[in-house]
């Protein structure tokens, strides 16, 4: 009798909270319908950056330890590229996804590399050299570029958008350097049809409430994040906005985007 009170004692104290929670890793990614070439007549790829520094971007950055089996976006990546379950892309050259990277250049693009140094032998007077392992500093990532694609479906009629890929954005101070100028770079493109799996099995912190099950595939499906655009495909070689204006009038200009986007879905009904 002794034994089977034991036995049932410790078999709660293995659900941490109030209640059993539902197996996260039989969670499957939503649905989306297909779309046929000849059902689109009208489509625009755009790239936006989500500021991880904004309040409802939060649930990207946070938490940067794990917490209750939960870890950040850029953990996800980089424990999927080093288990060899995604795949990362050069970012250096362009966001066509076609050439690899390995989970060694990852690291170099992250700074992190094998360094060797002298140093004195207290107990022989000699010079000793040690290899220093270069770690990744995963709090440098506080932004997001996604390549999105939108799309009018005639068949359904309705303005439909479709992520295409993901890339963390590194931002940095060189080593050595006095000035202490702020640095960003793309670090690698994931391509994002092939992340949602993983996705879908990892939570985040949902702000304000626990027990809401939201995985980081359901936030960027839901388009749960604040953003803005920085980019669109246009004649101009696909120029960033960057490129021709700057401050309040780049701001301006990408809610022109945006609106025009929103607009093109109204102006093709009749009130």
């Amino acid at each position: 009798m002794v034994l089977t009170i034991i036995t049932k004692h410790t078999e709660a104290q293995i659900v941490n909270g109030a209640y059993k929670r539902a197996d996260i890793y039989q969670k499957k990614t939503m649905p989306l319908p297909g779309v046929r070439e000849a059902d689109v007549f009208w489509s625009k790829k755009v790239w936006r950056i989500i500021d991880l520094r904004e309040k409802m971007n939060l649930p990207l950055y946070y938490p940067t330890r794990e917490m209750d089996g939960r870890i950040n976006l850029i953990s996800i990546l980089l424990d999927g590229i080093k288990n060899g379950q995604i795949t990362p892309y050069d970012a250096s050259k362009d966001d066509d996804f076609k050439i690899p990277m390995t989970y060694q250049q990852v690291e170099d693009a992250f700074g992190a590399q094998t360094t060797t140094e002298e140093k004195i032998n207290f107990d022989t007077g000699e010079r000793d050299t040690v290899t220093i392992q270069g770690t990744i500093n995963r709090n440098e990532i506080k932004q997001y570029m996604l390549k999105e694609e939108w799309y009018f479906d005639k068949q359904s009629s309705t303005l439909n958008v479709r992520i295409i890929g993901i890339c963390p954005i590194r931002e940095f101070v060189r080593e050595n350097d006095l000035s202490g100028q702020v640095m960003r770079q793309k670090v690698f493109w994931i391509y994002y049809p092939e992340v949602r799996d993983l996705l879908a099995k990892s939570l985040i912190l949902t702000p304000g409430n626990d027990a809401k099950q939201l995985s980081f595939d359901d936030l960027f499906i839901k388009r749960y994040f604040n953003s803005y655009i920085v980019q669109e495909s246009n004649v101009y070689n696909n120029r960033v906005i960057s490129d021709y204006l700057s401050g309040k009038d780049a701001m301006l200009q990408s809610k022109k985007i945006e609106n025009k986007i929103f607009n093109f879905e109204q102006d093709l009904w009749e009130y």
